[in-house]
């Protein structure tokens, strides 16, 4: 399909612009202009124009541009085709085909979409009837009133086989089974055309109805609940040709325009609770379509807003389809687009707490959403028991599988490092002081759960280290011959790929180095990666001048010494940065599991208890561990 600039030009000419616009907002004349308020941002007095002689639109108060096209992308959500074919249809224009075949499959859209019109005026008509009296006792039931019933087209299915297929006799049984409106039991002979032995059936027999419609409002599909007692309860339309349910949200025509004034998305469980909520006055909502949510419904509420709220049931059954969106949706994740979580309370939907305790009830609900990360951590560490060394260790699998599984390597990273601190804080962290504890829990935010202030500048503008909290009496790190190892080893990688430096910049200056030299080399690439974006090793060298600390990097660099990055690991830059992570935290782990053991100790033989001999024994088998980690990463074959 080729649209030149001419035909989208007479496309435009052939718009009215004022009108367009004035289905949706309140304009005014003005001049040879309008205004109106505009729908992009909060505003009481009218600083949107609309020219319609020039064919766009102007908000002088947030500076919201655009023709009628962009209108309808930005405005109503549409995607660019959707937008142009229905300002097309409108202005009495037909969009250009690419080839016979698509101008073909373009028809027979049309045609099931008659036909999907045309069975919902008669649901709707039904539902007005003596037939649709128990449906309308239902609604009146549900609290559902007049106008939420119109927006959202409720209609009533009689029960019985052939009411539908008659009233719609004109399109044909083979189209009515496309549209996925009858039930084929047989199939159509292939040569004759005629039915098998069995005739069709309405599909849809003594339902509540609502309409599934597209983004841009037109009947695809519909949903039927049962009024009485049997099985299934909701039943959807099946796949066709115009539906999809994998790629299909329940109310996107009317959440798309109200997200923009919101600022959010809310994804909810059933079409029910939609309804519920845009008569609260959240039209935002909406709801997949009998399935967990998929990357494509995820893909596509990101259209909309880059954080949509999951608003699920607290029960097991809305847990456990909160995790599988938030895992499905891992794969896709990228800078600035995720998922934030909301649990209603347990027994409770937005119908039932909205009738209890009003809006505001649903409000507080939604503005205490957890971002996709703490729902991950906290289902992982709730989900088995965490008493033993392997429990803890399996968590610690659970974990950096979720994290691999993020294909983006920016925000993979983060989660991993996030899961580390929390992992730290969580196993490793000192219990004999407050402040010890708060440097694993927070503060620092250096990843490893050891203390440090950050760098800042001095009058000078210059970066310098932290000042190390008062009252730390861990000893400096380097006093082993295997930690001065792994130290250099950590440098030297540093200096070979010193765009390492800034990710690890936290845990870096948390370090306190006993060796003056090496401590000096550290504090002078942290400071130059504070300084600049992009930092290299010769800038590097520069910096460092011609003394002593010039020579000791120069030695570090030559390709015998040692160092984490040998020729095969130097092209994964991804292994790289897990591997200088994991070293950096192993060595600011030791003075601070030292110190604990002194301590612990301390408070064993001052006080013989239970609780002080266990926590001693605690600490001495993390003391164990760290120290065989030590001595694997100085002696790996990787450090040359």
């Amino acid at each position: 399909m080729t649209l030149t600039p001419q035909w989208l030009d007479e496309l435009r000419a052939r718009t009215s612009l004022s009108t367009l616009i004035g289905k949706t907002v309140k304009v005014q004349k003005a001049g040879r202009e309008y205004k109106a308020c505009c729908p992009f941002h909060n505003e009481k007095t009218p600083s949107f124009t609309i020219n319609d002689e020039k064919g766009f639109y102007h908000c002088f108060g947030c500076g919201a541009h655009g023709d009628a096209i962009r209108w309808m992308t930005d405005q109503r959500g549409l995607p660019f085709m959707e937008a142009v074919k229905e300002l097309a249809a409108t202005a009495g224009m037909d969009v250009p085909a690419a080839d016979p075949r698509a101008a073909r499959r373009a028809e027979q859209a049309k045609g099931l979409h008659d036909a999907m019109a045309a069975a919902q005026g008669f649901f709707e008509e039904q539902l007005g009837g003596i037939d649709g009296g128990e449906a309308r006792a239902y609604l009146g039931k549900r609290g559902i009133s007049d106008a939420t019933r119109r927006a959202f087209g409720f209609g009533y299915s009689p029960d019985g086989r052939g009411r539908l297929k008659t009233a719609l006799k004109e399109f044909g049984d083979p189209m009515l089974v496309e549209a996925g409106l009858l039930i084929d039991p047989d199939g159509i002979e292939p040569d004759s055309g005629k039915a098998r032995k069995r005739d069709t059936y309405d599909r849809f027999r003594g339902r509540l109805m609502l309409p599934i419609r597209d983004i841009r409002g037109r009947v695809i599909a519909f949903g039927g609940r049962i009024l009485g007692a049997g099985e299934p309860k909701y039943l959807n339309s099946p796949d066709t040709p115009l539906f999809d349910k994998g790629r299909t949200l329940y109310n996107i025509d009317k959440a798309s325009p109200a997200s923009r004034s919101s600022g959010r998305v809310i994804v909810v469980e059933g079409y029910m609770d939609v309804i519920a909520l845009a008569q609260a006055g959240f039209g935002e909502a909406v709801a997949p379509l009998g399935t967990a949510l998929t990357e494509h419904q995820i893909e596509r509420l990101w259209k909309m807003v880059e954080v949509p709220l999951l608003c699920f049931d607290g029960d097991s059954a809305g847990q456990k389809a909160a995790i599988r969106a938030a895992t499905r949706a891992l794969p896709l994740l990228r800078p600035g687009h995720s998922l934030a979580f909301a649990t209603l309370p347990t027994g409770q939907d937005p119908d039932d707490l909205i009738r209890a305790s009003g809006r505001h009830a649903m409000e507080t609900v939604l503005g205490a959403a957890e971002p996709l990360i703490e729902r991950l951590w906290k289902h992982e560490v709730s989900s088995a028991p965490l008493s033993t060394p392997e429990e803890k260790a399996a968590l610690k699998q659970r974990l950096r599988s979720i994290t691999d599984a993020i294909q983006h390597p920016d925000v993979r990273a983060h989660y991993a490092h996030e899961f580390r601190e929390r992992y730290d804080a969580l196993f490793f962290a000192r219990r004999d002081s407050a402040p010890a504890q708060q440097r694993f829990q927070g503060g620092g935010g250096n990843g490893a759960g050891f203390g440090a202030g950050r760098w800042q500048r001095d009058k000078r503008g210059n970066w310098k280290p932290p000042i190390p909290p008062a009252g730390t009496e861990a000893r400096a790190i380097g006093a082993s011959g295997m930690e001065q190892r792994l130290l250099r080893a950590i440098l030297a990688a540093l200096l070979r790929h010193p765009e390492q430096i800034a990710p690890h910049r936290e845990m870096l200056s948390a370090l306190q180095i006993g060796d003056p030299l090496l401590a000096q080399l550290l504090a002078a690439m942290i400071s130059l990666s504070f300084r600049k974006e992009t930092v290299e090793t010769q800038a590097l060298l520069t910096i460092l001048g011609q003394g002593e600390l010039y020579n000791m990097a120069k030695g570090m660099l030559r390709a015998d010494a040692f160092t984490l990055t040998p020729d095969r690991m130097a092209a994964d830059p991804d292994r790289l940065a897990r591997d200088l992570e994991e070293a950096v935290r192993v060595m600011a782990q030791g003075p601070e599991l030292e110190t604990a053991l002194v301590e612990a100790t301390r408070r064993f033989e001052s006080d013989f208890s239970e609780e002080n001999f266990a926590e001693q024994q605690r600490v001495r088998a993390l003391k164990a561990d760290h120290d065989r980690r030590l001595a694997e990463l100085a002696q790996s074959e990787d450090i040359v």
